[in-house]
C-alpha cells in the first residue's frame, strides 16, 4: 500500500519564488538525490525560515564535529524512534543505511536501536539521546559524566544535545503539519 501523495497538510506555494540561494539549493538537492526532501518543501510558504532551517541543518550535521555524519544520523534515528516520527524514521532511516553500508543497521535504529551490537561510546551516545528526548527533566551531571567516560568531549556533548534538540523540533514540526517523506527514501540503500 503506498503512502499518501500529500507534502504536508497545509497549503504551500504551487510555484514558490525562492530567492537565488534558495533556488539554488533546491537544484543541487535535485542533483545529488534526485529529489527535492519535502521537508525543505514544506518551508517553501517562508523562505526565511527556509534559509534558516537549511543552514541549521547543514551546520549540525554535515560541518566538522568529533562526532562522524553516522553518529549524527543514528541520534536522528533514536530521536525520532522515541518520537514515532514517520518522516523522520524514513529519511534518516534511509541516511544509516547509506553511511553504514548496513541495511540492518538502518533497520535496528528505527525500530529498537538497542538490539544492534553498536560500539560502548555509540550506546552510551544513543541511550543519552533517548533519554534527552522522553525524560528530558531526569538529564544531570551523572549522565555528561557517562558521556565523558566513553571518551566524548564537551564540545561533543554540546553538539549530541544539540542534534537532539533538532530532531525532537523537526519531529514535532512533522507531526503537526503531518509531513510524508518522498517515496524515494523506501527504496534507497538497501
Amino acid at each position: 500500500m503506498p503512502q499518501p501523495t500529500h507534502v504536508v497538510r497545509i497549503a504551500l506555494p504551487e510555484s514558490p519564488d525562492l530567492p537565488d540561494d534558495m533556488a539554488s539549493y533546491f537544484a543541487v538537492c535535485q542533483d545529488k538525490l534526485g529529489m527535492v526532501p519535502n521537508v525543505l518543501q514544506a518551508y517553501t510558504g517562508n523562505p526565511e525560515k527556509l534559509r534558516a532551517f537549511s543552514q541549521f541543518y547543514n551546520q549540525l550535521m554535515l560541518a566538522p564535529s568529533g562526532l562522524s555524519k553516522l553518529e549524527r544520523e543514528m541520534i536522528a534515528v533514536v530521536v525520532s524512534s522515541a518520537n514515532r516520527c514517520y518522516y523522520c524514521l524514513v529519511a534518516h532511516g534511509q541516511a544509516v543505511r547509506q553511511l553504514s553500508g548496513d541495511p540492518q543497521l538502518g533497520e535496528m535504529m528505527v525500530l529498537n536501536y538497542r538490539i544492534a551490537d553498536l560500539e560502548p561510546r555509540q550506546r552510551t551516545m544513543l541511550d543519552y539521546a533517548w533519554k534527552l528526548t522522553k525524560t528530558p527533566h531526569d538529564i544531570g551531571e551523572a549522565d555528561r559524566q557517562g558521556l565523558r567516560d566513553a571518551g566524548f568531549s564537551d564540545q561533543d556533548i554540546f553538539d549530541i544535545t544539540d542534534t537532539v534538540g533538532f530532531f525532537n523540533y523537526t519531529n514535532r514540526m512533522a507531526h503537526g503539519l503531518d509531513m510524508i517523506p518522498n517515496p524515494e527514501y523506501h527504496t534507497m540503500s538497501r
